[in-house]
């Protein structure tokens, strides 16, 4: 697959994010209470830290919980949560070992539809059903992962020609209107007392 990120907006992290699926998964699980740049750094920083080129699911799956927690927190920490998330990245990747061998990319491929390829994003531990969703988007819009009803299921993220989130960003210009798209949402809903 040939695909080019530009997430994290940092070359060697979005080259990981762009050939690794675990890589992506993690950094759309790290997506929350942190800029999304940072987020999707994420990935290349935990793999720099275990002396890996690549994040392997088995890998992480049995690392020493307090020894993953340390080195997500070794500064700069990896989120604002380290804990929490290692704790996360940690049932992800043994859900991922547990349903799919280990291998990220097994949830979508051979899917047929949207509805499906939905539904295992959701099973997905840290996934609620919006995460599921900008998933599910970002593999449509960027990886080329389009079963049957992929927009339908991907909701408004999966909208042509809007910038939502992540799966609509390709880059700095692209990366701006997601995030003033963000603010106008926020301000919406403390207008509206949400």
């Amino acid at each position: 697959m040939d695909v080019s990120l530009h997430i994290a907006q940092d070359p060697e992290a979005d080259a990981l994010l762009s050939r690794s699926p675990l890589a992506a998964l993690t950094g759309m699980l790290l997506d929350q209470q942190v800029p999304m740049e940072w987020a999707f750094k994420g990935p290349r920083t935990i793999a720099s830290r275990m002396g890996a080129d690549e994040l392997d699911a088995h890998e992480i799956a049995a690392y020493d919980p307090e020894k993953f927690v340390a080195l997500l927190t070794a500064k700069p920490a990896v989120h604002r949560y380290p804990g929490s998330m290692a704790k996360r990245i940690q049932q992800l990747c043994q859900y991922l070992v547990e349903h799919y061998d280990g291998d990220a990319a097994e949830i979508w491929e051979g899917v047929k539809s949207g509805e499906e390829l939905l539904r295992r994003l959701k099973e997905l531990p840290g996934f609620g059903a919006q995460k599921a969703q900008i998933f599910l988007a970002l593999l449509g819009k960027q990886f080329g992962v389009r079963p049957k009803g992929w927009r339908e299921a991907a909701g408004a993220y999966g909208e042509p020609d809007s910038f939502r989130s992540v799966a609509d960003i390709t880059g700095p210009e692209s990366l701006a209107k997601v995030r003033a798209h963000k603010q106008e949402m926020k301000a919406q809903a403390k207008a509206s007392g949400t």
